[in-house]
This record gives structure tokens, sequence and C-alpha cells, in this order.
């Protein structure tokens, strides 16, 4: 049975969108995954960028605010960043949660090339933690089903 994957972040922008994509790709038809933001702030062209040269496609990923999926039910929920955790309303779920404080890209400052260096560093970040939690979560918990 798949498994149900949640991504929040502030703005649904940056970070989540990143490991969003991540997360279906090392999962595979192992999970459903989904993003949303305690915001929405559309998808940055910069991240959609940074993953574009990682040959994922993100470009039609949209920018969802968490009240789309308070029906749903979850059994992973991660947070990536400090302000959604400590900010998200009360959201009903029994899911697991996990929480990864990712540094904002998008708060990046400088040339155009120090700002997209942030961009692949943070991109970098989540893909090692997106494929380390596929690893440990999805397997482990699929034994014996």
């Amino acid at each position: 049975m798949k498994k149900n994957i949640l991504v929040l972040c502030t703005g649904n922008s940056c970070r989540s969108q990143i490991a969003e994509a991540y997360l279906r790709y090392f999962a595979g038809d192992r999970a459903n995954i989904y993003s949303a933001g305690i915001e929405t702030h559309g998808v940055n062209p910069r991240a959609i960028e940074t993953m574009k040269a990682d040959g994922i496609d993100i470009s039609k990923h949209t920018s969802n605010h968490i009240n789309e999926y308070l029906e749903m039910d979850f059994d992973f929920m991660i947070t990536v960043c400090d302000h959604a955790k400590e900010s998200c309303p009360y959201f009903p779920t029994q899911a697991i949660k996990f929480h990864y404080n990712f540094p904002d890209p998008a708060k990046a400052t400088g040339t155009e090339s120090q700002i997209m260096a942030q961009f692949n560093l943070v991109r970098d970040l989540i893909k090692e933690y997106a494929k380390d939690f596929i690893n440990k979560n999805l397997v482990s918990t699929d034994v014996g089903k």
C-alpha cells in the first residue's frame, strides 16, 4: 500500500518543492508525495532552475496551502523549516512527524551566481535528506505487509 507523505514549509516555493520532487523520485511508486505551505508564494523560478540542472522538472508544480490537505490521511509529515514547524496551524493527522530546518535559499544575497550557489547547496542537502528518508522509512514500514 502506498504511503502518503506531506512536506510542509512556509511558502511552498523552494524547499518543500525541492523535497517533494526528490521524495517522489526516490520513492517511485511506493508513495504519494504532496507539499504545502502555511502560506503560498508560488514556485520560485530559481528552485525550478536548480532542479532542472539535476534533471528534474518541477515547472508544473503548484504552490499549495496546507488547508487543501485537511481531509487527507498522511503516514508522514515533514517540516523543512523552523517557521513552518512553529507556525503551523492545528493540522489533524496521525502522521509520523519529522523536521529538518534547511536554510532558505530565497533569502540568499549577492551576485546571481552566489545566489544560485546557495540554491544548489540547499538542493543537494535536501536531495541527501530525501534519499535517506525514503531508504529508512519506506523500506522499514513496508516490511511484512
